[in-house]
């Protein structure tokens, strides 16, 4: 476990540098006696009958499945990562269980496993053995002590300026990750706070018709790959022929759904989110206060990760379409499929006020890309059609990946083209993705680093607008306005109190500095 079971470590340090800097030898010899040290520590406390071997398997098949998908992916193993673990969905999952994996877990895990279950282990009295298993957990930390001590100065000096080495010491990092996940010192207790009680609808113009806002969550989509963006494939042509809207320098709450999700409907900003103590409604429970239709409609089997647990919704991850949804999982059309039936089961009273309709698309979701399009929208070829992306070239790669943002164009063409057919609402469409992605830039793969080392194709995101004339009109915000603050700096701390003012929703949790189409709004 502390050597081969480390191979993406010692890769790192040798990347570093570190490992052939002079006593490099020596501090990744203490490494891995460190590592295999507190192994020691930890099984010695569970070295009871009936105990020790299953902790022993265990650990091996943590082992070598951590080691796959660090050494594939060049992930990294934090709190987070392992929250992002236990949300996923088999659909998503399925994807990343590929026969490479099984192989390693096959050599690194079941046949050590084996071997060890056959071997014949002396158990004392249970006293005796109380005594001994303590004295290996003491000797095992004694050994980590010294190792510290022997080398002090480099350890801590590489610690310090690498901290990503520390989510790479497996299988310690998942222990620490699943410890933290499940029993973290710093837990959101309490109910939930009640936010935006006060909201109410501005007074509209006499005849105007109500508002009917489209709100597109996008998976996985990288800023630098759209074309309205300047990217130098077409990727987005329907988005150009409709002429929306692209703002150019929007960043992500989080690097992956899980924590980006919940965090970009909050009204609290990243920061205030990370610290908060207790959970607030959401973006979606103001709208529903100020009398306004919502429906947040899902194509991930994983759900909204809460933000719309307290307004209606619906899953079409499971349908049976026979051309949408033909390998048990749908295409993103499906949530364009059957609108008019969605729109006219919200109550008619809300209806009336206005509607907002949230799409959370499976988008650009990794690794399995040529799985998120149809064969018509394969428009960059040959594609990466393999789960293990170290297998395929950049540009397959690449193909894959840009195929599902041409397809992402036409599911908000297909959105927009609806949109102009309610002539009795005044239509627009926001679109905004959750987290970006690594496509092998500097061997990195997917998505889901810590935000402070996460390299920018991570965190920089699309944000697109279409308005419709009359929803021009009415709120004074022009197309030709947002294009000129198109390379504005914004971030998902401004989704909530954008999305209110598109809405002409009046609350004491609205803030127009953080609108970003205030600006161009009328007083």
């Amino acid at each position: 476990m502390a050597t081969v079971g480390n191979a993406a470590l010692w890769r790192e340090l040798r990347s570093l540098g570190i490992a052939q800097a002079q006593g490099g030898w020596l501090l990744t010899v203490t490494l891995c006696g460190m590592l295999a040290a507190a192994l020691y520590a930890l099984l010695s406390l569970l070295a009871w009958k009936r105990v020790l071997k299953p902790a022993i398997a265990l650990l091996l098949v943590a082992t070598a499945v951590g080691a796959h998908f660090m050494w594939t992916y060049r992930i990294i193993i934090d709190s987070a990562m392992a929250a992002n673990t236990l949300q996923t969905d088999w659909h998503e999952a399925r994807a990343l269980l590929t026969a490479r994996l099984g192989a390693v877990v096959l050599v690194g895990a079941v046949l050590p496993s084996w071997l060890v279950w056959r071997l014949g282990v002396a158990h004392r009295p249970w006293k005796q053995q109380a005594l001994r298993n303590l004295a290996g957990f003491a000797a095992g930390l004694a050994v980590v002590a010294g190792l510290i001590l022997l080398s002090f100065q480099p350890l801590a000096s590489t610690m310090r300026n690498h901290t990503q080495l520390r989510y790479l010491m497996n299988p310690l990092n998942q222990l620490w990750a699943v410890g933290q996940s499940a029993f973290g010192s710093r837990k959101i207790k309490g109910p939930l706070l009640p936010l935006g009680r006060d909201a109410r609808l501005a007074a509209a113009a006499p005849g105007a018709k109500p508002r009917l806002l489209v709100l597109v969550l996008g998976e996985t989509g990288r800023s630098g790959n759209f074309g309205l963006n300047g990217y130098e494939r077409d990727t987005t042509p329907e988005l150009a022929r409709a002429q929306a809207v692209s703002f150019r320098n929007a960043w992500a709450c989080g690097t992956s759904t899980a924590a980006s999700v919940p965090c970009m409907f909050s009204h609290l900003g990243r920061e205030g989110f990370l610290a908060r103590k207790q959970d607030s409604e959401t973006l979606l429970d103001v709208l529903q206060h100020s009398g306004l239709a919502v429906l947040w409609i899902d194509n991930q089997a994983g759900g909204c990760k809460g933000v719309c647990d307290r307004v209606p919704s619906v899953n079409t991850s499971g349908l049976k379409d026979p051309k949408l949804c033909p390998h048990g999982e749908c295409l993103d059309e499906i949530l364009v499929q059957g609108l008019d039936e969605r729109l006219a089961q919200l109550p008619p009273d809300r209806r009336a006020k206005g509607v907002v309709l949230v799409m959370h698309q499976m988008g650009s979701h990794g690794p399995a890309y040529s799985q998120r399009t149809p064969p018509a929208f394969k428009k960059f070829m040959p594609e990466c059609t393999s789960s293990h992306l170290p297998d395929c070239s950049s540009a397959q790669l690449l193909n894959a990946y840009d195929n599902t943002i041409a397809y992402t164009d036409h599911v908000l063409g297909a959105t927009i083209a609806w949109l102009r057919t309610r002539s009795d609402y005044e239509g627009a469409l926001l679109y905004v993705a959750d987290h970006g992605e690594s496509l092998g830039e500097n061997n990195l793969y997917l998505h889901g680093l810590p935000y402070a080392i996460a390299p920018d194709v991570q965190k920089h995101v699309p944000w697109v607008t279409w308005l419709s004339a009359g929803f021009e009109q009415g709120s004074g915000v022009t197309m030709p306005c947002l294009r000129a603050r198109a390379d504005t700096r914004i971030s998902h701390d401004n989704l909530f109190h954008s999305v209110l003012g598109l809405m002409h929703v009046d609350t004491s949790a609205y803030r127009r500095d953080l609108d970003v189409y205030a600006g161009c709004a009328a007083a």
